[in-house]
This record gives structure tokens, sequence and C-alpha cells, in this order.
């Protein structure tokens, strides 16, 4: 088992990349706390688990339901891994429509919660003598889609944002990487495409893709896997595209 007696809190876990990911962790040997806005998802999410896995709701852009989180997550004074996983988008629609309170709240959701989840894990892995953090990033911070633009660039910071807390925290042994999806068949799809979820529609994303389909949860819980377990000792910094060569 590759995360035999590491802990691990995964945002955004009560459901798509996040539960897939606790999942695979606490089959590779970890003890995984998952924290959900959907109280009720995370608590069944945990329970379908299993292998001692918690849930905690909370809502990430808050500094006090994270610090929260961090604390359920704990063992022995230790939480070895974190998965910034919970994000968020606008529908896909013209720049100008995008309102002001949308605008927040993809940046609350996706950038300022890494902050916070930052002030609150860091003191912890710096006493246990090191850590892994991983953000899910995404392509669209790479190659971004025309509609999309302030989500683009929330998850064009995320990416960045990376890369520049891998440099800063070496020094504490504390690795930080990103996983950078291609747009996978989640709940957030259809604000994605910014069309109805017909197979047609779904085509016309899909031909975009190389290798011929939307990422799925396995591929995002593989690459957080490899990123968190030490085969990956070295590994600090990256941007992992898991995107079937959209960003080619």
């Amino acid at each position: 088992m590759r995360l035999k007696g590491k802990t691990a809190l995964i945002t955004g876990g009560a459901s798509g990349f996040g539960a897939e990911i606790a999942a695979v962790f606490a089959r590779e040997g970890a003890t995984v706390t998952i924290m959900d806005l959907n109280k009720d998802g995370a608590e069944q999410q945990a329970e379908k688990i299993g292998s001692g896995t918690k849930a905690v709701a909370g809502d990430v852009t808050k500094s006090d339901d994270v610090e929260r989180a961090v604390e359920t997550a704990k063992e022995g004074g230790r939480l070895d891994i974190v998965v910034n996983n919970a994000g968020w988008t606008h529908r896909n629609k013209p720049i100008l429509e995008v309102t002001e309170e949308e605008f927040d709240r993809i940046y609350n959701v996706n950038v300022k919660a890494i902050y916070h989840m930052t002030n609150a894990v860091v003191p912890v892995m710096k006493q246990a003598g090191g850590g892994v953090i991983l953000n899910i990033g995404s392509t669209a911070g790479i190659r971004p889609r025309p509609g999309l633009t302030w989500y683009n660039s929330s998850k064009g910071a995320v990416n960045l944002l990376s890369r520049s807390l891998a440099v800063e925290l070496a020094p504490d042994k504390i690795r930080v990487n990103c996983v950078a999806p291609v747009m996978g068949a989640t709940g957030l799809l259809e604000s994605f495409m910014g069309v109805p979820d017909t197979p047609e529609n779904r085509e016309k994303f899909v031909s975009t893709i190389p290798l011929g389909r939307m990422s799925e949860p396995r591929d995002i819980a593989n690459a957080c896997l490899y990123l968190a377990s030490e085969e990956a000792d070295f590994i600090t910094g990256v941007v992992f595209e898991v995107d079937g060569g959209r960003t080619v």
C-alpha cells in the first residue's frame, strides 16, 4: 500500500474527482478525512469508503471551517497530505454577463480557499518535518476555452501559485504539486459547456481532446496517488496535465 500510515484531507470529497481521490487514498492505506459543503454527501461517501474515513462539513472559503477540518484530520499531531480539490465555475457565457457575485465566488472557492488551507496546514506540516499539498488546477489555466474567462484565470492562478508555494516551502520538506485535468463528466460539466449535456454536445468537446475522451475521476485520483506517494519524493512544483493531450 503506497500511502500506508499517512493521513490525508481532501476538500470537495463528497462527489466527483474528490470522492475518487478519497477512495483511492484509503485503498492505499491512508486515513482519509473528507471536507465538503454537502454534509450528507460527505458522510455517505465516508461510510462507503470505510477504513476509518472521516467526514467534516465545511466551507473552504471560511478560515474557521478549514482550521476545523485540519484539526479533525490530524492524527498524532500529523497531517501528511492535503488535496485542495473543491472548485467552482460560472456557466459558460460572454465575459460581460458574469456577475460580480459569480466572480467573487469563483475566486473564493478556487483561489482563496487555498490561501486558507495553506495558513492552516503549513504550520502542522512544518512541525512534523514535511508533507504534501496537491492543488487541483485545470487545463483551463493553460489552454483556455472561450466563455469561461474568469474561471480560466482562477485556475491559472492555482497552477502558478502551486509552483510558487513549492519553491517557498521546499526548505521545510513540504512538496507542492498541481494536477491539471481536462474537462470531465462531473456535476459542473454542463456549466463548463454552456449548452445542454447531450451526447452531441459532449462529442464537440471530446473532439478537441487527442485521446478521444473526457477525463474520468480515476485518472485524476491515480495522478494524485503518484504525486502523494514516496515514489514522487523528488517532485515538487509540477503542473501535471491529465488531459489526453489537450494542451499539446
